[in-house]
């Protein structure tokens, strides 16, 4: 356990962190599911609706420093690649 009063307070910011980082990371996952499905039932509209918002979600985050830019750019081309496929 911290001792020190700067400690203590830096332990209950990380923790806020963790959970808004934790949600927003799992909002983007969310997001790419709904790409796949989207890919799975053939919708390609939607595919590319939700390719969009996951979009700007990967951007967004890597502004913020919570994924590194190359995590983004392999998932954008991961989600793209399954939107060509309906082609």
């Amino acid at each position: 356990m911290p001792q020190i009063k700067s400690q203590k307070k830096r332990v209950k910011t990380n923790e806020k962190s963790r959970l808004i980082n934790s949600a927003k990371k799992s909002q983007l996952r969310t997001q790419m599911k709904k790409v796949f499905t989207a890919v799975e039932t053939q919708n390609k509209e939607e595919a590319l609706a939700s390719y969009n918002e996951a979009n700007s979600l990967l951007d967004k985050l890597v502004a913020k420093h919570i994924y590194h830019k190359n995590y983004a750019a392999r998932q954008k081309s991961r989600l793209i690649k399954a939107i060509n496929s309906l082609n």
